[in-house]
């Protein structure tokens, strides 16, 4: 009777850590998420759609890469089973971390040298029929300082979350959105788009700073270790490899965008950042509960994996379905609230609401690669699956845009995207039963098709109703919309029957946490 009381304690205690870092972790992503919408709209505002943006926007191609690879996803992916592993073994993570630092810093410091060197080389490779490849590669130069800043933010956020501390890591983009805007507010007079490139560069360090203190409190000091880092790099190969070809979709997109008229770039790309939002948000649980499905999958608890990874995608997909149907309801109304100010123009809306309307078909797809890579990269032995299905929704991708983009323009671009992201989520989930042996394929796909009737739904319902608040100020209009979008979206959910799913999962994963 006192084991199960303590281990009963122990999973109400652990159970009250994860719903305290999953209420700081979304406060914050809120937080962050909104200085990242003022950065965009200051862009759009003072620079508006055209070729200076899009040369910024393929210089931007490094962060978007660096940060996937070495902050959220391939780096974290490696580091965090690393780090638990090491401290279930009953080593010193102060150690293991002070060990590896040193070398980690001159690697990144190596590879931020080479970027620089060949952002003449890497901007006319991505974007081949851009105007301005002069301004890209200089803004690329000053941005590939963001490799050695994303490497060292990556290694402190694995070490910080192994420790179960969640509000720096999450309070990184915080600071690296307000030294964009802060640089683009200064010298944008001065600089022009390039003050944007001197804000990322500047805030990418920000990011290491804010994580220090933290760091050396809850992990320890710099300490002389004689510890020798045997970390597998031999499965950082299929993470990396997995990263770059996922990150290669945004390549692509560019590569085919570059020959479209002038904003075409800036168009998808204000299109992904207002619908990477919810999708972001709604990994915020997965992110939480990585290190304990590592665990899980270290102590060979499949059942308790699998409990874990149904509850994460339910409520990745429930968040990311219901922000579809906004969005394809009342994409042109979004858009127009958020950027239409200055030097973007109504026309610029309109086809940014149209490539938002396409592109966020492939959300759930997004969520759920977001969802079950992770499993795949937690065993001890290198997991090459993720990355061979990955390459076939690039190839999807690649082959389907240039066709695409004739009956639908730009649009069709991120319906391309949308497709190849989509089976890349079809074959992961397909896989599933690789790593986690008792993994209920079934039981997921069932609530996935309910929630996306649920969404489609809710989305013909709202754009049918889009004429109530079609003269209203859309300060007023887009807030009423979104309420009216999510009551359309949770009768669906009831009438489908998805209400007992996601109580049910709301409920095992409090105690499976």
């Amino acid at each position: 009777m006192m084991v199960v009381a303590d281990v009963k304690g122990s999973q109400s205690r652990e159970s009250k850590v994860v719903a305290r870092a999953a209420t700081v972790t979304t406060l914050l992503f809120i937080a962050g998420s909104a200085s990242g919408f003022a950065r965009d709209l200051l862009l759009a505002n003072l620079f508006g759609a055209g070729a200076g943006t899009d040369a910024f926007m393929v210089a931007w191609s490094v962060p978007e890469t660096a940060a996937p690879l070495l902050i959220e996803g391939a780096l974290s992916f490696l580091l965090i089973p690393y780090f638990s592993r090491a401290v279930e073994a009953g080593q010193s993570l102060n150690h293991v971390v002070w060990a590896m630092l040193p070398k980690a810093a001159f690697a990144l410091v190596l590879l931020t040298g080479v970027t620089a060197a060949a952002a003449p080389l890497i901007t006319r490779a991505i974007a081949p029929g851009m105007q301005e490849h002069a301004l890209a590669s200089q803004s690329m130069q000053v941005i590939s300082l963001t490799v050695l800043g994303f490497g060292l933010t990556g290694l402190c956020s694995a070490a910080l979350r192994t420790q179960k501390i969640f509000g720096p890591a999450a309070a990184i983009y915080l600071v690296y959105n307000a030294a964009i805007i802060a640089a683009i507010a200064i010298g944008h007079d001065r600089w022009g788009i390039i003050s944007a490139a001197y804000g990322v560069a500047l805030g990418s360090l920000l990011m290491v700073l804010i994580q220090a203190p933290a760091l050396l409190t809850h992990v320890g000091p710099p300490v002389r270790s004689r510890y020798h880092t045997a970390i597998p790099w031999m499965l950082f190969a299929p993470i990396a490899v997995y990263t770059l070809v996922r990150q290669a979709q945004v390549f692509v997109e560019r590569f085919v965008g570059s020959s479209l008229p002038a904003g075409s770039i800036s168009y998808l790309n204000y299109a992904q950042k207002i619908a990477q939002v919810p999708m972001v948000a709604s990994l915020v649980l997965a992110t939480i509960s990585f290190p304990l499905l590592a665990r899980s999958l270290a102590a060979g608890d499949h059942a308790a994996a699998a409990r874990r990874v149904m509850a994460d995608a339910r409520v990745a997909a429930t968040l990311v379905l219901l922000s579809t149907a906004f969005f394809v309801a009342h994409a042109p109304d979004v858009v127009g609230l958020l950027l239409e100010h200055g030097a973007f123009t109504a026309a610029d809306t309109q086809a940014t609401a149209w490539s938002l309307r396409l592109y966020c078909l492939g959300l759930m797809g997004q969520a759920l690669v977001g969802v079950l890579c992770r499993v795949y990269f937690c065993g001890t032995r290198p997991a090459w699956y993720p990355a061979l299905v990955m390459a076939a929704g690039l190839i999807v991708t690649g082959l389907a845009a240039p066709l695409l983009t004739a009956p639908l323009g730009v649009g069709g671009i991120a319906l391309a995207n949308a497709a190849g992201i989509s089976l890349t989520a079809l074959l992961l989930l397909r896989g599933m039963r690789g790593p986690i042996r008792v993994f209920p394929q079934a039981a997921l796909l069932s609530t996935l098709a309910r929630l996306s009737v649920a969404a489609a739904a809710a989305a013909g319902g709202a754009f049918l109703l889009r004429p109530v608040s079609a003269t209203w100020p859309l300060a007023v209009a887009v807030p009423f919309e979104a309420v009216v979008t999510t009551a359309l979206f949770a009768v669906g959910a009831v009438l489908t029957g998805c209400r007992r799913d996601l109580s049910l999962t709301l409920r095992r994963g409090g105690e499976e946490s």
